[in-house]
Formats: structure tokens, sequence, C-alpha cells
């Protein structure tokens, strides 16, 4: 529980066959409070989670679903400004054996100004496995994760300036309201997307405010596309 809301961790049904686990970390904010998307901008707080003190849990990966963007008079940046469900998946190495969770959680809550927040949380996967308002809550999390990226919906890389990260969006329907959030990782920090739509292509240009010495080995830059009805994800090649 927080001054603007409160948090909880919850799993559901049983490691797969390849010892995958999913759950949420469900943030029930209080009206006119706001939380970070995965790239919080120059001075937000991004949601984490650390599963090191676990038992049998050897990795956790954190999803997100389509931010809105935010301007609060001194930066613009990424988040929610509604409860959200963030989906975790948990590596669990023996699915056959017992396990329990102890995820250290930490995030950002903002009304006026933001309010760093952390908790240990723990979770024992095997006790009620099938609650189905658990199961409900897991799967509305996982439903609610943007679509992948097609040829007809997603971006493309251009050439531009130097210093500068360009796109193409193809978007089906009107390019009006299309938005395109970038998150730096990897050792990326960007700026924030500049939106031009003229003679009927619509473009988005990011400024690289810093990078690597050494290019990455990752899938690449991850991106969401919106527009005022649904949304995809995909992965941009390092810039």
């Amino acid at each position: 529980m927080t001054e603007g809301g409160r948090f909880r961790l919850v799993t559901a049904g049983r490691p797969d066959a390849e010892g995958k686990l999913q759950g949420v970390l469900f943030i029930e904010l209080k009206p006119g409070w706001k939380t970070y998307w995965r790239d919080p901008g120059d001075s937000g707080v991004p949601p984490q989670i650390d599963v090191t003190a676990s038992r049998n849990v050897s990795a956790v990966e954190m999803s997100f679903p389509a931010p809105q963007r935010h301007d609060d008079g001194y930066s613009i940046w990424a988040g929610y400004d509604y409860p959200v469900g963030l989906p975790v998946t948990f590596t669990i190495p023996s699915p056959g054996e017992p396990s329990l969770i102890e995820a250290d959680v930490f995030l950002g809550v903002c009304e006026t100004i933001c309010v760093p927040v952390q908790a240990r949380l723990q979770v024992d996967p095997a006790v009620d496995p099938d609650n189905p308002e658990d199961i409900a809550l897991v799967e509305a999390a996982f439903e609610a994760l943007p679509a992948p990226a097609q040829a007809d919906f997603g971006v493309t890389p251009t050439p531009g300036e130097d210093g500068m990260l360009s796109v193409v969006a193809n978007v089906p329907g009107s390019p009006e309201g299309v938005d395109f959030f970038v998150a730096g990782t990897d050792g990326y920090l960007f700026g924030v997307p500049k939106r031009n739509a003229e003679a009927g292509k619509l473009t988005f240009t990011v400024k690289v405010l810093d990078r690597p010495d050494a290019p990455p080995t990752g899938k690449g830059i991850p991106y969401t596309l919106t527009t005022a009805t649904a949304a995809v994800e995909g992965f941009l090649p390092y810039p």
C-alpha cells in the first residue's frame, strides 16, 4: 500500500514444460495518480522486479501494455493513469519441485511529484493455482499486450541525421492519433519522438541522447506503435 494506491503480485496455473509460469504485477492507482512505462523518460522510475532471493526461480521477464503520453510541465514521458496489470513470466528451472517467489519490486507513482515505492512480495505458486480471480487477472493482463508488429502495422527505420533515430510508421486507416514509443535499453537513451505527417507519410524522429561504446548483442530497441484502437510492438536495429 502506498499514498497513490497499492500493488500486488499473483501467479496463475502451473509452470509449463519449459518451466514458464505466468503472473501479473497489478498496480491499482488512485484517481489522479500515474505510473511509468518501461522507459520513464529522463527523470522517472521504470517498474522493476528482482527475484534473486527466490527459491527455484531463475529469471523473470516483465511485459508492458501500450502506454500513454504524459506532459507534467517538467518533462514528457510514457506511462499509465489508470490501474494497470504488468504481465510477468517466471522461469522455474525445476518445475516438479517446490518454488517460492520472493520478488523485490521497485516502481514510481506520481501525482504532482514522483514517489519511489519498493517492497518485497512473496508468492507460493502452489497455493491455490486455480483461483479463478487470479487466472482472470493474469489472462486479462496478457491479452492487453500489443500484438506483434506486421508489415502493414509497424515501423520501418529510415536513413536520418547523425545522432537521430528515424522511422516511417505504417498503420491501417487514418494516421490521426498515432503515437510511437521507443524504449532505451542496452545502454541507449532517447529523447521524445517528434511526429511529422506530410504527403501521406507519417514519420517519427528521436534524438539519441546516449549510446553504448560497443554495439550490443541483444534483440534490438523495443518500440510500441499505437492508434486510437490498437497497438503493436517490435524491435528496431540498434542505431
